[in-house]
């Protein structure tokens, strides 16, 4: 069985994800031992939560313009605490997805210029082969047209003159050649 390459970038990033788990449970402590933080960081969103959720209830039960109490300080501080704590995993859990996206784009980014330079490559070879082309036909169109048994004539003196270029006559036939010269001498000589 094959196994395909395993993706760290996302083991590390569920890792993220877990750590962020008692990160939020740390800030929830904090949030509900300092006062600093109570006051300013868990409240004022926690009295908003709870605000919002009460106004719908109660619109969908039908009561309307009814006046919502604002939570007791301790109650806003543990739900200011709670909705810190899921913030927290929120933002991480997203910047997670964000820095997947991310990397998922520019993987594709370097896909698609690998195959924009390939595309381009054989363009340009197209390119090449095709003046190339052009250049062959011009030179076929520029040669005169020969017939075929022009051609045959052509190569057979070109046979025949490499084949006496490198056979020279043997001596007893270039001795009956003389001879058959000289007689060929004697009788126009003699009929002169």
């Amino acid at each position: 069985m094959v196994v395909g390459a395993f993706p760290m970038a996302k083991l590390l990033y569920l890792g993220i994800r877990q750590v962020s788990k008692p990160l939020a449970n740390r800030i929830k402590e904090a949030a509900r031992r300092s006062e600093f933080f109570k006051t300013y960081i868990c409240l004022p969103p926690a009295q908003l939560y709870h605000w919002v959720e009460m106004r719908t209830k109660m619109r969908i039960m039908g009561f309307r313009g009814t006046v919502i109490k604002p939570l007791n300080e301790d109650a806003a501080a543990e739900l200011g605490a709670e909705l810190l704590g899921e913030a927290t995993i929120f933002v991480v859990g997203g910047g997670c997805l964000v820095l997947e996206y991310w990397r998922h784009q520019t993987h594709q980014r370097h896909k698609e210029e690998e195959q924009r330079a390939a595309w381009d490559a054989m363009q340009d070879e197209v390119g090449r082969l095709a003046l190339a082309l052009e250049a062959l036909q011009a030179q076929m169109q520029a040669a005169p047209a020969r017939s075929a048994l022009e051609e045959l004539q052509e190569q057979m003196r070109e046979v025949r003159a490499q084949l006496c270029a490198r056979d020279p006559p043997p001596a007893s036939q270039a001795s009956s050649a003389s001879q058959a010269v000289s007689a060929a001498k004697v009788q126009e000589s003699a009929q002169v």
